[in-house]
């Protein structure tokens, strides 16, 4: 089960403490009410990763590793919805936990958002100055929402 929140961020002040960063390129093969089925490639390393429909923060999950060789042949034979997701994951640790702070690239240029993961929905987390408006239940803001409709296009 994932639960997470999602941010939008206000400035650049979260940059100073980035612990790591990682390009991610992700497409989705299927965007349908009940699941969404997507691939993501960073480096040498790849997955594919089924998503329930969103109850609130809370939805079930489920990922396995497979060969870069293969996310590259789907997304090569144009077996994709919309178009990929880019993006430059920043990892932040404020206080203990760690923010996912995601610079997005190609289409959706110009977005950045910030995710946590939690342990439980109502889990208590700080909230840095560079936090902006909680996004979590607005569909714009999910990934499978912004390769159909790229936020260049809003």
């Amino acid at each position: 089960m994932e639960i997470e929140r999602k941010f939008l961020v206000k400035d650049d002040s979260w940059q100073s403490a980035v612990k790591s960063r990682r390009r991610i390129v992700q497409a989705y093969l299927a965007i349908g009410e009940r699941a969404q089925v997507r691939v993501r490639s960073t480096g040498d390393q790849a997955w594919v990763t089924v998503k329930g429909q969103a109850a609130g923060v809370s939805r079930e999950e489920f990922e396995t590793e497979v060969p870069v060789d293969f996310v590259d042949g789907v997304r090569a034979a144009g077996l994709c919805e919309g178009e990929p997701v880019e993006k430059e994951r920043h990892v932040v640790d404020v206080e203990g936990h760690l923010f996912e702070v995601d610079v997005f690239h190609g289409a959706n240029e110009g977005l950045i958002l910030a995710e946590l993961e939690l342990d439980a929905p109502d889990a208590e987390f700080p909230r840095p100055g560079w936090l902006g408006d909680e996004v979590t239940d607005d569909e714009r803001y999910r990934n499978a929402y912004l390769a159909k409709s790229p936020y260049s296009g809003w």
